[in-house]
């Protein structure tokens, strides 16, 4: 099973987030975690996960028409299992500064 952890920035910009685009974003979450399970991760078009332009390491994910987050791969917590970190989520604005 993946792991994850956010950053304290995620977690203020999820509290500010308006309830649409938070129940938007834990909706998606489980189509993500799926998509981790697979090696290497599939992910459905629909989510849009791709590299952050100009960063080798920051992600981006689509959760909603208007939803970004941005997310990094870290260090394994589980042998073999991915581990997510969440840095930055909120409108396209966030990927200003993923």
């Amino acid at each position: 099973m993946p792991t994850f952890e956010r950053l304290a920035r995620f977690d203020r910009e999820f509290r500010r987030l308006p309830r649409e685009l938070q129940r938007a974003f834990l909706a998606m979450l489980p189509v993500f975690i799926a998509a981790l399970k697979e090696n290497p991760p599939v992910f459905p078009p629909a989510l849009r996960v791709h590299r952050v332009q100009g960063s080798s390491s920051v992600w981006e994910i689509t959760f909603s028409p208007d939803g970004r987050a941005t997310f990094e791969y870290g260090a394994e917590v589980l042998a073999g299992e991915p581990h997510v970190i969440w840095r930055r989520v909120g409108t396209h604005a966030v990927l200003s500064e993923p």
